[in-house]
């Protein structure tokens, strides 16, 4: 079976299923196991390199028994591919946000939220819930979807033994991306221990989110009937509006495409910090944007492994 066809499988599958709660998601394990080493070393006085110790022992434990699990059964290959997707799973949680904003329960939203983003949720309002979630949509774009994509990709043209690194890649990638996501805060407990996880997950997102940015998203905005001038426009303005290097590449198009805004005035960890902003406000944020958030997502991951598969088809 080629790597093309077990790819569009595991898709199909993310599509269709996308991440119950009830299964031992590799996502998951990769957490706690990361939970039990951090455990173990953190106590140590060089935070730094103990940190990286960390994400060098979790990022290869992962690729490695990923490339044997992957030479091990072509089925077991296209099952694990599949859980390196969250096109569903992402959309279903911000669709889920909007279901209770619109039922007018905001305590429920805010809570709803807080399990997707590190912000402080417990006092916002509506309009914050609103651009809250739409920016973690817009970000996970590329961290949940076509990230891992790219890098599955990638690795189908590198064969060891008979065997490509498809899988060892996408899955070694969401190990790094989870890693930023648990020790990867700028807090006093996290800023050394977590440095080389966030700087590693930098450097990694590097080239997808600008793929994204540049091209992928745009053409999702364009097939929507969004239009594709706006969107560019807000991304060559505000792409470097953003603390993380790769953030603000998605954001800006996914802002230019809505007519919002992102940025602005944010709570982390019990402080007020004043975020740059993304885009123009030419409205204020609505409930209804959150659906559009949702289809420019869910287009993008089509308009990606679209891309992803006529460019390996010239290979």
């Amino acid at each position: 079976m080629s790597f093309i066809t077990k790819f569009w499988i595991a898709y199909m599958m993310d599509l269709i299923f996308g991440d119950p709660q009830w299964f031992p998601h590799p996502v998951r394990l990769i957490g706690k196991y990361i939970t039990f080493i951090e455990n173990r070393i953190y106590k140590f006085k060089s935070k730094i390199f103990f940190g990286g110790v960390l994400t060098l022992v979790v990022v290869l434990t992962t690729a490695i028994t990923s490339y044997y699990l992957s030479k091990s059964s072509q089925y077991l290959e296209i099952f694990l591919l599949y859980t390196t997707l969250a096109t569903k799973s992402l959309g279903a949680e911000g669709i889920k946000v909007y279901k209770i904003l619109k039922s007018g329960d905001l305590e429920r939203a805010q809570k709803e939220l807080s399990y997707l983003v590190s912000r402080d949720t417990g006092e916002m309002d509506e309009i914050q819930v609103v651009r809250s979630t739409m920016e973690t949509i817009a970000e996970n774009s590329v961290d949940g979807i076509i990230a891992p994509m790219f890098y599955a990709f990638l690795g189908s043209l590198i064969i060891i033994d008979g065997t490509s690194l498809a899988l060892p890649l996408a899955m070694g990638y969401k190990a790094i991306n989870t890693l930023d996501s648990m020790v990867g805060y700028k807090n006093e407990k996290y800023k050394d221990f977590g440095m080389i996880s966030a700087k590693i997950d930098d450097l990694f997102n590097f080239i997808p989110a600008r793929i994204s940015g540049l091209i992928i998203i745009p053409m999702a905005t364009f097939i929507l009937g969004m239009g594709i001038k706006k969107p560019l426009k807000i991304f060559f303005r505000d792409r470097k509006n953003h603390s993380s290097p790769n953030s603000g590449h998605p954001e800006s198009v996914f802002a230019g495409a809505i007519g919002v805004q992102f940025g602005g005035r944010t709570k982390y960890f019990g402080k007020y910090f004043e975020k740059p902003t993304i885009g123009d406000k030419l409205k204020e944020f609505q409930m209804e944007d959150i659906k559009k958030c949702y289809k420019i997502m869910f287009i993008t991951s089509l308009v990606g492994i679209v891309l992803f598969t006529l460019l390996l088809s010239l290979v």
